[in-house]
């Protein structure tokens, strides 16, 4: 059985570019990078390498990227951190459609006093830029919003999300794990004061992020102890996979255009082959401004766990949105502030493209799936019966 793996905004496959860099560094470099002698300093050099890389595919310095364990991690970092430094700003602006990462640490925080507004979205997961400036009020310590979203691949107005924030004076975050090695980021040019990025988003191993702190960014470390990463995050570095995010990295910089082009000529084939042999399917989100590797559809009057079970058994990996909170029975909360119906929103399939997949794999799924669709409708209560016999 053929196996195609088009989950890649859930976790990728580590390149084997980035593994050959970072198996010496279990066995044979062992030192810590914090040590003096010559076995801490051999590896201390190159996690100073692998930061040097990460800047430089933000386009950032290397002295403004510290290195985490994971992107929800450095979401954390970033809001608590800022936080702490302003204790009399009680008030946070997100949106409604944030990863678990922010939208949990929200609520958490308006148990703890503080006023958190959640920006609204239109039908295609856009915020209205006007409101943003109505909800940024003296009192207003953090924005954080997204770069671009993990369900849909929306991308947000960052730049001019930026400059108002930066007129306001409030302090702007940007959970950036989806969009970091998909869409150049120039942090140079950008009002973004935080920045968030997970490895195994672009082919490095999962449990090593990075957060992007803005020179001149107060900030208050969220994890106490050592004095690793400049004093703003205690803990021995988790070496081998800080070395493979900067290869990772490095990927990402030097194959970013070739891999934008054919992948996003992959994700269109793949949609207006689905349209095509399919009625009745909903394409979620703004179809310009998105990253060009996500898909996400809704399929009238069939459950996506349905259609995601038929595919594993044809040797499919999609989803159905999240991988951080796919086990909840509720509809996404990212579709659900977009106003997706009722009678497509369960349906929904996320197909996130990557390096790896071909054209071939894109046609084995067009293969697959109107089939399995067809199947699941025949047998749906909610499949009108002039559409289920045209189908």
């Amino acid at each position: 059985m053929r196996e195609v793996y088009v989950d890649n905004n859930a976790t990728t496959r580590v390149a084997p570019e980035v593994l050959e860099e970072m198996l010496p560094y279990f066995c044979d470099l062992y030192g810590n990078p914090s040590s003096i002698h010559s076995f801490g300093s051999k590896v201390g050099k190159k996690v100073g390498e692998a930061r040097e890389r990460v800047a430089d595919l933000l386009q950032a310095h290397p002295d403004e990227i510290i290195f985490t364990s994971c992107g929800s991690e450095s979401d954390n970092a970033a809001i608590m951190g800022t936080l702490s430094t302003y204790p009399e700003k009680r008030r946070i602006v997100t949106t409604n459609v944030e990863h678990p990462a922010v939208l949990n640490l929200s609520k958490y925080l308006e148990g703890k006093g503080y006023e958190v507004i959640y920006l609204p979205v239109d039908n295609k997961g856009i915020i209205d830029l006007d409101e943003l400036r109505d909800a940024i009020t003296d009192n207003a310590g953090m924005v954080s919003i997204m770069y671009a979203n993990n369900e849909t691949g929306v991308i947000f107005p960052i730049e001019e999300i930026g400059e108002i924030v930066k007129e306001s004076g409030a302090v702007f975050h940007c959970d950036a794990v989806q969009a970091v090695g998909k869409i150049n980021i120039d942090l140079r040019s950008s009002s973004i004061d935080l920045l968030s990025l997970s490895g195994h988003k672009l082919h490095a191993p999962k449990g090593i992020g990075a957060l992007y702190i803005r020179r001149g960014t107060r900030f208050i470390p969220f994890l106490m102890g050592g004095h690793q990463e400049g004093g703003r995050r205690a803990g021995t570095e988790n070496v081998p996979s800080i070395i493979g995010l900067g290869k990772a990295c490095l990927l990402a910089k030097d194959l970013m255009a070739e891999e934008r082009n054919r992948i996003e000529a992959l994700r269109n084939r793949l949609e207006e082959g689905i349209v095509g042999r399919i009625p009745g399917v909903i394409i979620n989100g703004d179809r310009v401004t998105r990253l060009p590797n996500s898909a996400n559809m809704s399929f009238e009057a069939v459950e996506g766990e349905a259609v995601l079970l038929m595919l594993s058994e044809e040797g499919i990996a999609a989803s159905s949105g999240s991988a951080c909170s796919t086990a909840e029975a509720e509809p996404s909360h990212v579709l659900s502030a977009m106003g997706v119906p009722s009678t497509a929103i369960h349906g929904t399939v996320r197909f996130s493209l990557g390096r790896y997949n071909t054209e071939k794999e894109i046609d084995y799924i067009l293969d697959k799936l109107p089939s399995i669709i067809q199947r699941l409708r025949q047998i749906s209560p909610h499949w009108s019966k002039g559409r289920r016999a045209a189908s």
